[in-house]
């Protein structure tokens, strides 16, 4: 198998479909397009933006220690199997979101640290990852995936538009870039090659090109297509059963039943099945290398949905983060059992000596710390080794440090996907121990 040669980015294609292959051993799938032909796999670094808005219990957001002796909030108790790929942050900040108003000033700039326009006026700046999408997005079928599970507010609080609040993600500094709501369309960018709301499987498309290709590669690869396409698989059927429960958006409906047909395409009923698919694409699109930056905003700053599945829907999400109730701990919980549903399917997948997990950055903030807009210091963790350079099972704590900026840690990370600048935001400096 080491004599045959495949190209830079191997797809299985049918009639309006490529989908690209994950990391395999007899394949060189990533290597550097200018490396000679000889040169050895190397699977790439991505990075994956999560968002929750309002902050956190007052009392459970923390992390002490280190490796696997580290000890974790009640707020941070998912992540507990992956201590030691784990880096909590405490005291970083945002300097232009002590400015303006409560939620859209604390959001709108949270990954770009530019100042935010008043007045109905909408200008932020260029967010850290659309900056990586615009360098390395040419490299990938999709230079980035942003994707919501809530919708936008259209809205203005206290003179700033509450599009701040709804977008962590901006392509230019006057333009947030969209939030893929809808998981079908999302997993059509990953694999079809004109997105639309075609019914025919993805995977009934190619399956013809699977069975040829399977016979070129080794066994253990064989078994890590079977694998793949069986997760594959699994998202399309769970996308064509989204919506058929009672619930929408987290919140229940006054009828039982619907009185109007559901569209085909639309977004889940149950706010967690929405968040799990969102998850899911996540991960597929970094397994296959169709994109190596996807943005997951799992809901807006100011949020109003509720969540029913954990039996609190008595209050929306907003105001509940004005409390420190043990239904507010549970819905933190909620929220960070996604992150460690990634970071456990990332970790599931080998790619060589390393997992996907080992190769990817992912980092979790909110737009304060608490629900009380405490935005003086940020809740920050980020997951996985970024390509062998990050070390996980640290807590660092930069609150009494002269550099505590958040634009720091962007420069850090930027480091380690391979965009190196001067300077970013309002920060020169990296974080040294990051």
């Amino acid at each position: 198998m080491q004599n045959h040669q495949f190209s830079r980015r191997v797809f299985l294609r049918g009639l309006g479909v490529s989908m690209a292959l994950p990391w395999m051993e007899s394949v060189r799938v990533w290597g550097d397009e200018s490396a000679p032909a000889v040169a050895s796999s190397t699977a790439p670094v991505r990075l994956a933006v999560l968002f929750s808005g309002n902050g956190f219990h007052s009392r459970e957001w923390w992390a002490k220690g280190s490796g696997k002796d580290m000890e974790l909030g009640k707020v941070l108790s998912p992540l507990h199997d992956f201590r030691e790929k784990l880096l909590f942050i405490r005291g970083l900040y945002n300097a232009e979101a002590l400015k303006g108003n409560i939620h859209s000033s604390q959001t709108g700039n949270l990954l770009s640290g530019a100042p935010l326009a008043s007045g109905g006026e909408i200008r932020s700046g260029t967010s850290f990852d659309q900056l990586l999408a615009q360098k390395h997005g040419r490299s990938t079928k999709v230079p980035s995936l942003v994707l919501g599970c809530e919708t936008a507010n259209p809205g203005v609080h206290k003179n700033y538009s509450m599009l701040y609040s709804s977008h962590i993600s901006w392509s230019s500094p006057t333009t947030p870039t969209p939030l893929e709501l809808y998981p079908a369309l999302a997993f059509d960018r990953l694999f079809k090659d004109e997105v639309d709301r075609g019914d025919k499987s993805v995977l009934d498309a190619v399956l013809a090109d699977a069975r040829d290709f399977r016979k070129k590669v080794s066994n253990s690869d064989q078994r890590k297509l079977d694998e793949y396409l069986d997760s594959v698989r699994e998202v399309e059927q769970r996308i064509d059963q989204a919506g058929q429960r009672g619930e929408v958006q987290g919140w229940r409906p006054a009828l039982d039943k619907p009185n109007v047909p559901r569209p085909p395409d639309g977004i889940p009923q149950n706010i967690a099945d929405h968040m799990r698919l969102m998850c899911d694409i996540l991960v597929l699109g970094f397994q296959t290398d169709t994109t190596r930056i996807t943005t997951l905003k799992l809901n807006n700053d100011h949020s109003s949905l509720r969540f029913p599945h954990l039996g609190v829907d008595y209050m929306i999400h907003h105001l509940l983060s004005h409390t420190d109730t043990a239904d507010w701990l549970k819905v933190n919980q909620f929220f960070i059992e996604q992150l460690a549903y990634i970071a456990r399917k990332l970790d599931a997948i080998q790619e060589g000596e390393r997992t996907a997990l080992d190769n990817t950055m992912l980092l979790y903030c909110s737009s304060m710390l608490t629900g009380n807009h405490e935005a003086n210091q940020l809740p920050v963790v980020v997951v996985g080794g970024g390509g062998g350079k990050l070390q996980g099972g640290r807590a660092l704590d930069y609150l009494d440090k002269p550099n505590r900026k958040m634009c720091s840690l962007f420069l850090s990370l930027l480091d380690k996907a391979g965009l190196h600048l001067d300077e970013f935001g309002d920060s020169q400096e990296r974080l040294a121990e990051v």
